[in-house]
């Protein structure tokens, strides 16, 4: 299985130092300047799916585009993780990010090797994800999930009323945690442990967020429902069948 991490940053001596760190922990780096560079690295090819890269670490300025619109790009034909590089703290950036499918918020200036540590969790828990713990079975079909859902998790899909919905890496697996879960209020200190253990500095904020979108891609397909509930005070629960 390819190592490569793709580095799209502007500034040569942070990606160089990036790469040194990648290189040293055993990864093989890959760098690019642009956003257009990074999306048609990142786009595979006949016969070069396996040097394609396990993950990407991406600035969020960068001189053609912002990292957030490669990201949303990215998203629309990937579901490699991201890491997002910036020089602004701000909340609402990292909500944004996050939103829009990025894996992990790093801001400037951070260390190198713990920029890799960060890495090795991502991959460690996308490994697990795409692991083949269930043998097919859906979820549809466990005692008390709501029939009207099907998880597919070798897949790494959910169908609502037989429809495949379009997901992000986090709505997946928040709606996934909540499908294996019915009817049980969960807190959003327990959705961060279960679906965003990996990137420890996401504010909890960043549950109602995802939620929120998730509710409007479920009433797309049926406006009459809203299987998920809210607790005040609480959490979150999925109605059972």
């Amino acid at each position: 299985m390819s190592k490569t991490v793709l580095i799209v940053e502007d500034e040569q001596a942070i990606a160089d130092s990036i790469a040194y760190a990648l290189r040293t922990d055993g990864f093989v780096p890959r760098h690019v300047m642009l956003g257009e560079q990074a999306l048609a690295a990142l786009r595979p090819t006949p016969g070069e799916a396996a040097q394609m890269p396990v993950l990407v670490v991406l600035d969020v300025g960068l001189p053609d585009m912002s990292g957030l619109e490669v990201c949303r790009r990215l998203r629309q034909f990937s579901e490699v993780p991201v890491i997002f590089l910036t020089a602004r703290s701000d909340e609402i950036d990292r909500i944004v990010g996050l939103e829009i499918g990025a894996d992990d918020y790093v801001t400037k200036p951070f260390s190198p090797r713990e920029l890799v540590a960060r890495i090795r969790v991502i991959l460690r828990r996308a490994g697990v994800a795409q692991a083949p713990r269930e043998t097919g079975m859906t979820i549809a079909a466990l005692a008390g999930a709501p029939a009207r859902f099907e998880l597919r998790a070798l897949e790494a899909k959910v169908i609502f009323h037989g429809q495949p919905l379009d997901l992000t890496r986090y709505e997946y697996l928040l709606l996934k945690t909540l499908l294996e879960h019915p009817g049980h209020v969960l807190s959003r200190a327990q959705l961060m442990e279960r679906v965003w253990s990996g990137a420890p500095d996401t504010l909890e904020r960043t549950v109602d967020a995802h939620v929120k979108s998730l509710r409007a891609k479920l009433r797309a397909i049926d406006a009459q429902v809203d299987p998920i509930h809210t607790h005040r005070g609480l959490g979150y629960s999925l109605a059972g069948a």
